[in-house]
């Protein structure tokens, strides 16, 4: 009697999500990061808009790296949603099912995956949108630039639904690597998934508060900034 092959395909899949997921959620750490700077100060914010345009290794500004790396993370994300979609529920049946677990079973880890595969779902679009703007207008980044997009454009309301879904999402993510692929399990998984559970929660608290300062720091700039004069810092007049 001959074995029977063993299909690889649902494992490659999987370590390519896991892959995928991973540097996304790094990107995304970065990425709040990098805009925290307006905390600091506008022209810190602009010195970090000119340092990923290239302009301290080439002398001028390349705002075409914008888009290239914008759609670098876009390959990378249509890669990730397509692979996870296959976990969806397929139909109204399936997601009645998986609600009524949910609500019978009351595990903590599962209303977590309900909660990814929900930001998830939000990112696909909000996220979308996000990196099509960057993409396609790359050089407007900057302190007034983007407190213009945030105001000006109305974009405010779907900043503030892709970060609370993008912050989630990833250290969601993350925390089901952990326990997925064994990292630093310990002697006792019960224990590394209480510390993996805690930590999660207070990155999650941590960009968040980072995240929304950021925020109400454009939306600030941007409702008091005026418009009709020259903007400073090399930025293009709105």
């Amino acid at each position: 009697m001959k074995n029977k092959q063993i299909d690889k395909t649902p494992a490659r899949l999987d370590m390519t999500q896991s892959i995928t997921g991973l540097i996304l959620a790094i990107f995304i750490m970065g990425h709040i990061l990098f805009e925290a700077s307006i905390l600091i100060s506008n022209e810190m914010m602009y010195k970090v808009t000119l340092m990923f345009e290239g302009y301290y290794i080439f002398g001028q500004r390349h705002p075409e790296i914008i888009t290239f790396l914008a759609a670098s993370i876009s390959v990378v994300f249509i890669i990730h949603a397509a692979i996870a979609l296959r976990k969806f529920p397929d139909n109204y049946r399936q997601h009645k099912t998986m609600k009524e677990h949910v609500l019978r079973m009351k595990h903590e880890d599962t209303s977590l995956w309900i909660i990814q595969l929900t930001t998830g779902f939000i990112m696909f679009f909000i996220g979308s949108v996000h990196l099509y703007t960057m993409m396609a207008e790359p050089s407007d980044i900057g302190p007034f630039a983007s407190a213009f997009r945030v105001v000006k454009e109305h974009m405010a309301p779907l900043y503030f639904l892709l970060l609370l879904s993008v912050v989630s999402h990833a250290f969601i993510g993350l925390y089901r690597l952990a326990l997925k692929w064994g990292f630093m399990e310990g002697k006792s998984t019960k224990v590394s998934r209480a510390r993996f559970r805690i930590l999660m929660k207070v990155f999650i608290a941590i960009y968040l508060v980072v995240g929304l300062s950021s925020l109400a720091k454009y939306v600030y700039i941007g409702s008091t900034h005026d418009y009709t004069k020259v903007k400073v810092y090399g930025e293009v007049e709105k």
